[in-house]
């Protein structure tokens, strides 16, 4: 079963499976059942899935998993706004929905792997132990967003494309004919539309209420329309007009008041993480740290605490959003041990 958003990615994927002698079905997913001109659930989406999977001669199947995505991903995601933190609706998306209720199906009807077009790779140790580790491709590596895989999610997940740079990807479709060759990558939460924005869609869901901005003496500076659409790190926005580049460096959404200061106020010796999965085993000691999809990863030492993993920055870095997934590397950067979620 291969996972066909409508993008080249997992166009070529699907290409590629059925080129290599596999029994392909392609299957894309319907989640929101909302308005979509963003992300990777737009009407036109599906169609280029279906007409990608007429080209390469496989069937196509929708399944409807809009009650899922809307209890696993929407809910937390106003719910975490509500609250103060800063979600990520995409790893959601693929922990809750796309790499377990998939899974879930592909089990049921029969399949003996699930594949998808993400920029990431499975390997294998000396002692026969599976590993995720980035994508080849530097710029494009997702292993960030799929880092919740275990054991048993590897032992049948393919990624086709992981071993190619995006620029190949592309060059294959052209070569093939493939309808989705020159189809730009989606970039935005699919549920959020570009013509309202995220503001229109908390507000129909949730208060948004204004808050009060005050500098780290506790002065009064400024003012938001909506405390709940702050996040830390963020500078605009934040009525301070001209003068020095301040930062948010702290949101209290039950007072209604978000504090800003310089860059250096922003600083963390580290920082904890809750709800860690693990690829393989737990692990301690030096890893490499990545905060964000885009983001470069950061040395630091992991330590368990109570249940959570603490980690010590090498050089200490601002700090990171509440909510935020954390996602720990091996010392070489390249092999993903696991994550969690920023607190």
């Amino acid at each position: 079963m291969c996972a066909m958003s409508g993008g080249v990615d997992s166009s070529v994927a699907a290409h590629l499976l059925v080129e290599a002698g596999h029994d392909v079905v392609g299957v894309t997913l319907k989640l929101w059942g909302g308005e979509s001109d963003t992300g990777c659930c737009s009407v036109s989406d599906v169609d280029d899935a279906r007409r990608v999977a007429q080209q390469i001669g496989i069937d196509h199947l929708v399944f409807n998993f809009s009650d899922d995505f809307g209890a696993h991903v929407v809910e937390p995601y106003v719910r975490d706004h509500a609250r103060g933190s800063t979600p990520n609706p995409c790893i959601e998306c693929n922990r809750s929905v796309k790499f377990s209720r998939l899974a879930e199906r592909a089990d049921l009807l029969g399949f003996d792997a699930v594949a998808t077009g993400h920029h990431a790779s499975i390997g294998r140790s000396a002692d026969g132990t599976l590993t995720l580790e980035r994508g080849h491709d530097a710029t494009k590596d997702q292993s960030y967003v799929v880092h919740m895989l275990d054991q048993r999610d590897l032992a049948r997940t393919m990624f086709p494309v992981g071993s190619m740079d995006k620029s190949e990807v592309r060059a294959r479709a052209v070569a093939i004919g493939l309808r989705t060759a020159g189809k730009p990558d989606s970039q935005d939460v699919c549920f959020i539309t570009s013509t309202h924005g995220r503001r229109s869609f908390l507000g129909e869901r949730i208060p948004l209420r204004s808050g009060t901005v005050v500098d780290t003496s506790g002065s009064t500076v400024g003012a938001v329309e909506s405390v709940e659409m702050v996040t830390v790190g963020q500078r605009r926005g934040l009525g301070l007009g001209g003068g020095p580049k301040r930062y948010v460096v702290d949101v209290d959404v039950d007072e209604r008041v978000v504090t800003v200061g310089a860059a250096d106020d922003l600083v963390r010796t580290g920082l904890v993480v809750a709800d860690v999965g693990w690829v393989d085993e737990p692990v301690v000691g030096a890893v490499r740290v990545q905060c964000s999809a885009h983001g470069r990863a950061a040395p630091g030492w992991a330590t368990h605490v109570d249940g959570r993993v603490h980690v010590e920055w090498a050089r200490p870095r601002p700090r990171v959003a509440p909510g935020q997934s954390v996602v720990l590397y091996d010392e070489s950067d390249r092999r993903v041990l696991g994550g969690g979620t920023c607190t």
